[in-house]
């Protein structure tokens, strides 16, 4: 079947769409209407932000038992739960490292409720990860930090380019994670 104008049209149409769609996925969408509008070096300053970063404690036990194809599997089911967890909340998700995972409120976008939202974030991330060891009969728990202060928001990279932020708010929220007990929330007293 020849292609028409109209046909070439629609799917170079479907095909931008699609990678615009990636592009999403990878960034905020406020920063990614930047990056296209062709602006680089982005770092954005937030005097007032809201870190959480937490970790799977059990998981590598978990991973040596049921191998690391069905440990993958498994990381893809918890990790998209708290995708939706993050999205409920209008929050977003910074990045994931390993069993690792960092999430920020007010970026890129500030709002009011950034701690709040976090908080019941982080409730909700302990009992779904409760309702997941009911479900496979296993014992592994989240433990999390929390902490409010100043961070910086931007964009490094050019051809594998990630958001990611930085600050004492950052390093202090992964402090907390890691000395909180499994299964615990330490919150910052700035938060």
């Amino acid at each position: 079947m020849p292609f028409t104008t109209n046909s070439l049209f629609h799917q170079l149409q479907a095909e931008r769409e699609e990678s615009e769609q990636l592009l999403r996925n990878i960034l905020p969408e406020p920063i990614a209407k930047r990056m296209k509008a062709g602006e680089n070096g982005i770092a954005d300053h937030r005097p007032d932000a809201t870190v959480l970063v937490s970790d799977l404690v059990g998981f590598t036990t978990l991973s040596f038992h049921i191998g690391l194809i069905q440990a993958v599997h498994f990381l893809d089911e918890i990790f998209s739960a708290f995708d939706e967890l993050t999205k409920k909340y209008g929050l977003e998700n910074i990045k994931t490292i390993g069993d690792a995972y960092m999430v920020a409120g007010a970026l890129p976008l500030p709002r009011p409720d950034h701690a709040r939202a976090i908080a019941e974030l982080a409730l909700d991330m302990q009992a779904k990860i409760g309702s997941l060891n009911h479900e496979y009969s296993i014992s592994i728990h989240l433990r999390i930090g929390i902490c409010t202060g100043p961070v910086v928001a931007g964009v490094i990279g050019r051809k594998k380019f990630a958001y990611d932020l930085w600050g004492d708010a950052v390093n202090l929220a992964c402090r907390l994670e890691s000395i909180a007990d499994a299964g615990s929330i330490i919150v910052a007293a700035s938060t």
